[in-house]
């Protein structure tokens, strides 16, 4: 009975501080869309449910006509809807800061289009960082469709070492040294609570609007990827805090976007190769940041390679079995003609 009673004022407790929460607290949320399709109105709809989400600002890099307008329906009041368009496809980086400009809460909450977020997660992710004195920016436990947490969600810093590790499997010789850890931490134990780590994940994030701009925001220079290894790296090396919540799970739906498979995975390798540069030049030696780059580019190819591969066997495969199915229909007529 006096555990039951507990519970019962913990709740109130707890409901009482998330309804002083959403009175004192003002979040804009920045969704940068690329023809995102049917996964935005839902990204949306869970962003309505955010009680602390005052304004969503939707930055279209590129859709098809209307589909922006039907994922946002006809409520654009509460919370308020702006939509910023007819600048083109400017890269996830130019857009975000494009976001960011028109953005008038205390609090920025990046979201990619694909996300989707549980009802309360950003007043969950504010209270959880707590009165945290300084430059401070937290992110979620990302997880996929099935619940298990996905890649990209907590990281170590990308050096050229790191990425030599990974382009040449040396972790496979010594998974547990630390000079051959790996970059992406999912595989590793879940910690149980708010910590720190070095990189979280540019699909969902929040921090303080002032803080995003002493730093002058992401880095225009990237057209995609790597901006945001690149932005949470800038803000440690400023003397602020990242953050990783476990305890805040978001559904992240990879790859919606209908862009080329190609020119993403180019513009992974140029991201990477100009994020060496910008923040490693000093510390490695030049012929060991080109071959760092040299591998990258291997890799790239051989993947391309394996994918164009894969897809001539496919349609091989297709073939063969059209002309299967030909010839056994043909078969099929001549002995119908038999028996006449």
């Amino acid at each position: 009975m006096a555990d039951d009673e507990l519970e019962k004022k913990t709740e109130r407790s707890e409901g009482a501080r998330g309804d002083e929460l959403s009175c004192q607290v003002q979040v804009s949320a920045v969704v940068v869309t690329y023809f995102t399709g049917p996964l935005l109105a839902r990204a949306i709809d869970a962003l309505r449910e955010q009680a602390v989400v005052t304004e969503i600002i939707i930055v279209d890099n590129g859709n098809w006509e209307g589909e922006v307008d039907r994922a946002v329906g006809q409520n654009r009041v509460e919370p308020l809807i702006k939509i910023i368009t007819g600048h083109g496809n400017v890269g996830f980086a130019t857009a975000c800061n494009l976001g960011a400009r028109s953005a008038t809460g205390d609090f920025l909450l990046f979201l990619n289009p694909d996300a989707i977020l549980p009802v309360g997660a950003v007043e969950k992710l504010i209270a959880d960082v707590g009165d945290m004195h300084g430059s401070w920016v937290v992110g979620p436990k990302l997880v996929n469709a099935d619940g298990t947490e996905q890649q990209g969600s907590r990281r170590e810093t990308l050096t050229p070492w790191r990425a030599f590790v990974e382009a040449t499997r040396l972790y496979k010789v010594a998974p547990n040294h630390p000079y051959f850890q790996r970059f992406n931490l999912h595989n590793d134990p879940c910690p149980g609570h708010l910590c720190e780590t070095p990189t979280i994940s540019g699909a969902c994030f929040l921090l303080p609007r002032g803080d995003y701009q002493a730093i002058g925001g992401m880095d225009e220079r990237y057209f995609l990827h790597v901006e945001d290894i690149d932005f949470f790296l800038r803000f440690s090396k400023a003397g602020g805090k990242v953050f990783y919540d476990p305890l805040v799970a978001v559904v992240h739906y990879k790859g919606s976007s209908r862009a080329s498979k190609f020119g993403v995975e180019r513009r992974k390798v140029t991201s990477a190769i100009k994020y060496f540069d910008a923040h490693f030049s000093d510390a490695y030696p030049r012929p060991f940041l080109l071959l760092v780059s040299g591998l990258l580019w291997v890799g790239f190819f051989a993947r391309e390679s394996a994918r164009i591969v894969k897809g001539l066997f496919s349609v091989l495969g297709l073939s063969r079995r059209r002309g299967t199915t030909a010839v056994s229909r043909a078969k099929s007529m001549n002995d119908q003609r038999s028996a006449r």
